[in-house]
């Protein structure tokens, strides 16, 4: 069983040596971002005095495979197999009256920025930016739930507004609209990375209950308490929450900001979020995460993973691992490993992997003697295994996604495949091998 909240967590990532903790005083504004872009979001730092503030900060919890890993007790080559299985057999989750999370209730009118830090990234951001929480919502019926993290460009007060970039969002803000109603929302800050990889599954492909997809994922049924001020449920062991309504019909400039692919995304209008209530727990922990770190790219690439092996594995059922790398942004890019059945199942994988993402944007299939997680043997193999005439092929004017600058030039995308794998029958591929080469270290025979 896995700490299924933050603190919990925290403990577990001290003892092991592995949170670092910046007791120096440091400037929400810009200077924590710059820190966490130098670490690449991939290491677990607590920030004990922000600005002025009485509440640790904490980021990088979850940027790694391994630290990913270490929060839900798996290796980390087990990861996408394992939220496959919390999607297929989700743990239910448990209701209760009183929770950590409401030991200390705000109600509105309040600052927000008087009780947590209001992080500045980027140097072009216009504001502060809440950029880690993980929003609850549901359909006008009542009968879907969303929970995805999303990020707000913060007004003051207690106000900002959203930026909604999902088509399934931006429908159901519709309806709101529609019938002249605001949205209720909550957002959860302070939550353990099995949350965030949860949140990041299709509500519409998956149609689960992401509260109980992260309980099966730690082993435990995840504990959730209603909301003081808006008919909503919320994670009971989170830091803290915001709680307020989104008016679709009032909007106001949101951006630029840093995104996730490493360019700045446009300004535009979008909807405000009033904060009805804040509530948190004795001596709340606050937290981050870096657009565009690992820590925000590798729940999404994960995610991406579980989809495409079960797309893939449809067409060429020798595919075993997929990894969407982090430097493609944790979806432009996929190496799919395979054990090759014929001389169509590379080029069939890559095939099958487009047509199942339309953010995918170049792709290579490689063999099982191959590393997908190691850049170096995956350029070998393409740079003795592809003759471009042969391997490598593009598919022009098709879906892209709106986080690639240059997919917004014409507003379409060009998709290549890469099939790195040995070709059928072809002879001179035998890798070398030294006896006992993995067993060698050369630590061991310095001094």
């Amino acid at each position: 069983m896995m700490s299924r909240d933050l603190r919990g967590l925290l403990l577990k990532l001290n003892n092991s040596g592995l949170l670092r903790h910046v007791k120096r005083r440091v400037s929400s504004q810009y200077e924590i971002a710059a820190l966490l872009k130098n670490t690449k979001g991939e290491m677990p730092l607590c920030f004990e005095q922000v600005d002025d503030y009485n509440c640790p900060l904490v980021a990088g919890i979850g940027g790694t495979r391994e630290l990913m890993a270490l929060s839900v007790g798996v290796s980390p080559y087990a990861l996408p197999e394992s939220l496959a299985m919390a999607i297929a057999s989700p743990l239910p989750v448990e209701i209760v009256a009183s929770a950590p999370v409401q030991e200390h209730v705000i109600k509105a009118p309040f600052n927000l920025d008087d009780y947590f830090p209001v992080l500045r990234y980027n140097q072009l951001d216009p504001a502060g930016f809440l950029v880690s929480g993980v929003m609850v919502a549901k359909s006008v019926s009542g009968g879907k739930f969303y929970t995805s993290v999303r990020r707000m460009q913060y007004l003051g007060g207690n106000r900002s507004c959203l930026l909604v970039t999902s088509y399934e969002m931006r429908k159901q803000i519709s309806r709101y609209e529609e019938i002249k109603e605001p949205m209720p929302v909550a957002f959860m800050f302070g939550v353990s990375p099995a949350v965030v990889l949860a949140s990041q599954i299709s509500t519409h492909y998956y149609n689960a209950d992401k509260f109980a997809v992260t309980g099966a994922l730690l082993g435990e049924n995840s504990r959730v308490v209603n909301c003081r001020t808006v008919d909503l449920a919320v994670l009971a062991d989170a830091e803290m929450v915001l709680e307020g309504n989104l008016y679709p019909w009032r909007k106001e400039k949101e951006g630029p900001f840093g995104e996730l692919g490493g360019y700045y995304g446009g300004a535009s209008e979008q909807p405000v979020v009033e904060f009805s209530a804040l509530t948190f727990r004795d001596n709340p922990i606050a937290q981050t995460i870096l657009a565009g770190s690992c820590e925000e790219k590798l729940p999404e690439a994960i995610a991406r993973e579980v989809a495409l092996l079960a797309a893939v594995s449809q067409t060429v059922p020798g595919v075993k691992r997929v990894n969407v790398t982090m430097a493609g942004a944790g979806r432009f890019h996929a190496i799919i490993q395979l054990d090759k059945q014929t001389g169509a199942d590379g080029k069939q994988a890559l095939l099958a992997a487009f047509s199942a993402d339309k953010d995918l944007k170049h792709a290579v299939a490689v063999d099982m003697d191959v590393d997908i997680f190691n850049p170096e043997d995956v350029e070998w193999a393409i740079a003795t295994r592809v003759q471009a005439d042969l391997d490598v092929f593009i598919i022009p004017g098709a879906m892209g996604s709106p986080l690639d600058p240059s997919h917004l030039l014409r507003g379409v995308s060009a998709k290549m495949g890469v099939d790195a794998t040995v070709p059928a029958g072809g002879r001179g591929y035998a890798r070398t091998y030294i006896p006992g080469e993995e067993k060698t270290n050369i630590e061991d025979y310095i001094s």
